[in-house]
């Protein structure tokens, strides 16, 4: 790998584009020194943000795209239709090997569809599955799918498991990871008929570390690394999860700051409360990588924030000095 990873950053994606997207990605470039940013974009608006800040202007570049994707758009007539939008000319970079990913907070349905339609899928790969890290109380586990293939087969299933371990064991770091099916109880003969079907082959798959069923109400507990699910099943446990998280820490501030006593007792407790809930915020662990494609494609959230933007981009280091995809290329393809 060469010593420069370029990013591609949508810039016009996402409920606080320009302005959070540009401060995050210029935060990565500032941070470490092996990031190169291009923004694709509508140039003046990219270039004000940019003129708040100061960086090192030869790493980083504009693409103009006067286009945006609105997330209501049907995503594959957008892909075809917007060719000069921000997302298209950003795949576009990537499928040209003129940039090493592409990060998005914008349309997750034109990413989807246009990382497969623009940068293509690896020679093996049924369906490639968006898959985030969420928190748990051992560490991050990888939620793999949480939305891009909601009518998902038992193959697609597996793959997903196998790429999902090469992941945390490569980037992650997590030897030998604990794969797991999402399931409505621990008993092999639980489940519907897709998870009924999977089951036996996760089990007898040797790429694997399978541990069998895991519940939902189990995930948080971090007993395993890389939780196994068809996108509809994964896309409801990741908003919970975010929901859930939000509610939680309103509930908290609320009650520490209810009477004269416990807002004493918060400010006692402030620094270590706040670095424990810090352990649970998704933005810290950067977006969600499109796994089994021929470049990096990342989703953030619609929401995302500077810091979820530069935390993304310096995760595409990782995957680049780890050549993630080589290796979801050699498990798919050994004979090549």
């Amino acid at each position: 790998m060469s010593e420069t990873v370029t990013v591609c950053v949508d810039a016009m994606g996402g409920d606080n584009a320009p302005l959070e997207i540009v401060k995050g990605a210029i935060a990565a470039v500032n941070e470490n020194d092996k990031v190169k940013v291009v923004f694709t974009g509508q140039e003046a608006a990219i270039t004000a943000e940019l003129s708040k800040y100061t960086y090192d202007k030869s790493r980083v570049e504009i693409v103009n795209a006067e286009e945006v994707i609105d997330p209501n758009e049907p995503p594959v007539l957008a892909i075809r239709k917007k060719k000069d939008s921000s997302i298209v000319k950003g795949l576009e970079l990537v499928k040209e090997k003129k940039c090493d990913a592409f990060l998005s907070a914008g349309s997750s349905g034109a990413v989807l569809a246009g990382g497969q339609v623009i940068v293509g899928r690896i020679k093996g790969v049924e369906r490639p599955p968006l898959a985030p890290l969420i928190p748990t109380k051992k560490g991050v586990a990888l939620l793999i799918d949480c939305g891009a293939n909601v009518d998902a087969r038992s193959s697609h299933l597996v793959q997903f498991a196998k790429m999902g371990s090469i992941y945390m064991e490569n980037v992650m770091g997590v030897k030998n990871p604990k794969v797991a099916i999402v399931n409505i109880g621990a008993e092999e003969e639980k489940g519907n008929a897709l998870v009924k079907e999977t089951f036996p082959l996760l089990k007898s798959c040797p790429d694997i570390n399978f541990v069998g069923s895991i519940e939902a109400r189990d995930i948080p507990e971090g007993d395993a690394d890389v939780i196994v699910c068809e996108a509809f099943t994964g896309n409801v446990i990741l908003k919970m999860y975010e929901g859930v998280a939000g509610a939680l820490i309103d509930i908290i501030k609320e009650g520490l700051l209810s009477t004269f006593l416990s807002k004493i007792g918060a400010l006692l407790i402030k620094k270590p409360l706040k670095k424990t809930l810090k352990g649970f915020s998704l933005e810290d662990y950067g977006g969600a990588p499109l796994l089994g494609l021929n470049g990096l494609v990342i989703k953030t959230h619609g929401s995302s924030k500077s810091v979820e933007v530069k935390n993304s981009v310096l995760q595409v280091i990782t995957f680049m000095e780890q050549d993630i995809n080589g290796k979801i290329k050699d498990q798919l393809n050994p004979a090549d």
